[in-house]
């Protein structure tokens, strides 16, 4: 039987299993539909360090070029190198990696010149169709003349592009541990903060795991899971260093733990990046996703920005980015997205502005992250559930006959409470579950809030 991509191809990208779903068959179809749908007659292709990267990458390019496309061959790449592609020679992108899933999982995101992305609302539907017509007989788009691969090193160029975005060479020194999870930071961290380059940079880098392995031996590179972070944690104490960074598989996130190993929330490191760019930005737009901390608005409205809300999910937010001109944005999982990198997401970039932020003052990471976290989260809180939708209403319901309670449905289902607290209730794009996220002005507030909601949707 034909595999069937509607099983696999999610809001923003695909992902499923090596084999059994993804397959050189389904990645040329897919390769052939984008040229179709898109339009697109250049393509920059990249692939992590899976063991079905390669292949997949030869696979997409074969369907490219037979239907009339060139392709840039990147090779290795983080995710944000191809958007860094994408973006600086006004190519679409496609980047094979299913981030921090386990080994038998690979993945493709796709995106248009510029980096701008592609969804499902945004041509990835289209390209899903085109693709299952392929695979179940259609004859694939064959142009006259086929395009020409060519193989391109893009790694220098990127280090290049990193640094002069953010100049870290006159911060004091500092002693870093970096966990990069067996993942693709293993193979950026040192072109842009090592050696690799002739000017090195006041940074001492003590590295964990940086061995490419899409097995993942040591832990899963998702370092959001407290599990993934443990290693880092206990090095960074040891070693005496002033901070810690976890990069996820293809590290295009990145997550921050202090001098002590205590992590640093993503909503704090979202208002300290937005206070850096309105200093050099009066003014502008700072976009974050509806479950971050109530302290990040608070913060950029503090600076003179204007703090815009999205709905979770990184097209949701590069397409506000981009609509409103926003200098940066921050969401709750660990992404960054920045208008000098073309409203994309890239944890190296948040990584540089943290350890300019640490290396400009002679305050620790911990005073730093502190500065910014101001309520009580409750971390985010999954639900198995057999209808979220019908959850959803019955805790929408319960909170309707309580006064003053404000709602809205820009994400799921968002309350607020007059004492300050908020909770935001959300579907899975891909698993039947609830994803609960609350916050109040102290943890009794936050815990009755949660716990008022679990009662319900666990019932």
């Amino acid at each position: 039987m034909a595999p069937q991509l509607s099983e696999f191809v999610k809001a923003y990208d695909v992902r499923g299993l090596v084999g059994s779903q993804l397959t050189p068959e389904v990645m040329e179809a897919i390769g052939a539909a984008a040229v179709a749908v898109t339009g697109e007659r250049t393509w920059a292709v990249g692939h992590d360090m899976r063991d079905s990267g390669p292949g997949f990458a030869e696979a997409f390019a074969r369907g490219a070029t037979r239907a009339g496309a060139d392709v840039l061959e990147a090779g290795l790449c983080s995710t944000d190198m191809l958007y860094f592609i994408a973006g600086q020679r006004d190519v679409a992108g496609a980047m094979f990696t299913a981030s921090h899933n386990p080994a038998e999982y690979n993945g493709l995101k796709m995106c248009l010149p510029a980096a701008r992305p592609i969804g499902l609302d945004t041509g990835l539907a289209d390209i899903r169709d085109k693709a299952q017509a392929i695979i179940d007989g259609e004859p694939a788009p064959a142009a006259d003349t086929p395009g020409a691969v060519t193989r391109e090193d893009f790694l220098a160029a990127y280090a290049s592009y990193m640094r002069e975005l953010v100049d870290l060479s006159g911060i004091r020194p500092l002693k870093i541990v970096v966990d990069a999870g067996n993942g693709m930071g293993g193979h950026t961290v040192p072109a842009v903060l090592g050696d690799q380059l002739l000017d090195g940079l006041p940074l001492e880098i003590d590295p964990l795991y940086f061995e490419l392995d899409g097995t993942f031996p040591n832990h899963e590179a998702n370092p959001l899971e407290p599990a993934n972070i443990v290693d880092l944690q206990a090095r960074v104490k040891a070693v005496g260093a002033d901070l810690g960074l976890a990069f996820d598989g293809d590290a295009d996130r990145c997550f921050v733990v202090d001098a002590d190993g205590e992590p640093v929330t993503p909503s704090a490191i979202t208002a300290l990046i937005a206070t850096r760019e309105l200093a050099k930005h009066p003014g502008s737009v700072v976009c974050h996703n509806l479950i971050t901390s109530k302290a990040v608005p608070e913060i950029i409205a503090e600076h003179g920005g204007r703090p815009v809300r999205t709905r979770v999910g990184h097209s949701y937010i590069k397409a506000v980015m981009a609509e409103e001109n926003a200098v940066f944005g921050g969401e709750h999982s660990a992404h960054y997205y920045f208008k000098d990198f073309w409203f994309a997401d890239t944890g190296m970039l948040a990584a540089m502005h943290v350890l300019a932020a640490v290396g400009e003052s002679d305050r620790s990471a911990s005073d730093l992250g502190n500065e910014f976290v101001r309520y009580a989260p409750s971390g985010e809180i999954n639900s198995k559930v057999t209808d979220p939708h019908a959850k959803i209403e019955e805790v929408a319901e319960h909170f309707a006959s309580q006064d003053e309670v404000g709602t809205d449905r820009l994400d799921g289902l968002t309350v607020t409470l007059t004492d300050g607290s908020w909770a935001n209730l959300r579907p899975s794009n891909t698993e039947p579950l609830l994803r609960l996220n609350v916050e109040g002005p102290d943890t009794a507030s936050m815990e009755r809030l949660r716990d008022d909601i679990l009662r319900i949707v666990r019932n």
